[in-house]
């Protein structure tokens, strides 16, 4: 296969996938396209909103169009970790013996739906770590590796309802991007009440399976980026770092900890994801700056100052962006 046919069949599962998904979702084609983005590049995505705007509907409606293997894990104060892991139970067998036998808990799905992920406690929370990072799961003295493709779609409410345990940092840090889900327009509203009170349900055709989805994320790590782009990544994950000498002044202003190296690796492969969808084989300057907030967004830690303020993680990304100039070397 050349590389124009590679482009082609990645964006014709692309729209596919994009079409599919819209026949139930009403509007959010930002938090789609993000979603979306996220699975081709082989990340988990953190969706955050209010309650009702449709954060679970996309999830479900995303394993209906994947045809992969979904469970969904509902987080409540009372959840324990082997509720999600899974955990040895005394069995019987038909000869008559008895023996610890592992029951495989819900993380043991290709999509697994974290729903409202920061209202279980963080010794519950901190049970999807090792999952999220290295694939597989250590329970009973035993390393399981799960599935592959794995993926966590997390929805989580605002820190500030009632109820809600902040993420950790490390957790966070996992989570290829974090989309913010906002309000529909009164047009998609109106969208959506009729299709939910008038209409029947919608069914999505299945689009991708296991292989094929391996095999375009495989694709997205062949897209070449010429050098001066990836300086142009990593200098913006630098300027983050405060009270270093590549921190850009807002930077040192308003932040008590910056981005991570995972940073720099979701700018790059989300940037290569967003140049094949747009019937390129090379990422550009534009590609790093459209994903720049949803991949740094969670990975910035606000300081006091910044707080009181009410500055916000995508005020400090949209400043850098604009004080990061893009022909520049790096500092090594």
């Amino acid at each position: 296969m050349n590389t124009e046919e590679a482009i082609g069949q990645f964006r014709n599962a692309y729209v596919a996938c994009r079409e599919q998904i819209g026949r139930v979702m009403v509007g959010q084609d930002a938090i789609v396209e993000g979603t979306l983005t996220a699975i081709f590049g082989g990340g988990h995505v953190l969706l955050e909103g209010v309650p009702g705007l449709g954060k679970t509907l996309l999830v479900r409606t995303l394993g209906e169009v994947l045809n992969l293997s979904f469970s969904r894990v509902q987080f409540t104060p009372d959840l324990m970790p082997a509720d999600i892991l899974g955990t040895n139970l005394v069995m019987e067998f038909p000869d008559g013996r008895r023996g610890f036998e592992f029951q495989k808990g819900p993380v043991f799905a290709h999509l697994v739906l974290a729903d409202e992920i920061n209202r279980a406690t963080p010794k519950t929370q901190s049970a999807m770590l090792e999952a999220m990072q290295e694939k597989q799961v250590t329970a009973g003295g035993e390393v399981r590796p799960l599935p592959a493709p794995f993926f966590v779609l997390a929805t989580q409410n605002p820190i500030d309802q009632e109820g809600t345990y902040p993420l950790p940092e490390a957790q966070l840090d996992r989570f290829f991007f974090k989309l913010i889900v906002g309000y529909p327009s009164a047009a998609e509203l109106m969208e959506v009440v009729t299709r939910t009170t008038e209409g029947g349900k919608v069914v999505p055709e299945k689009v991708l399976d296991g292989p094929d989805l391996i095999a375009l994320q495989q694709l997205v790590r062949q897209v070449p980026i010429a050098s001066h782009v990836k300086d142009y990544a990593v200098r913006l994950v630098m300027a983050t770092h405060p009270k270093t000498e590549t921190a850009a002044p807002i930077s040192n202003q308003y932040l008590r900890f910056g981005s991570s190296p995972r940073g720099a690796q979701v700018l790059l492969l989300a940037g290569k994801v967003r140049a094949l969808t747009q019937g390129r084989f090379n990422v550009s300057y534009e590609d790093i700056q459209v994903v720049a907030a949803p991949a740094l967004r969670h990975r910035l830690i606000l300081n006091f100052e910044g707080e009181a303020e009410g500055i916000t993680t995508d005020m400090v990304v949209g400043q850098i962006l604009q004080d990061v100039p893009r022909d520049a070397a790096v500092s090594v």
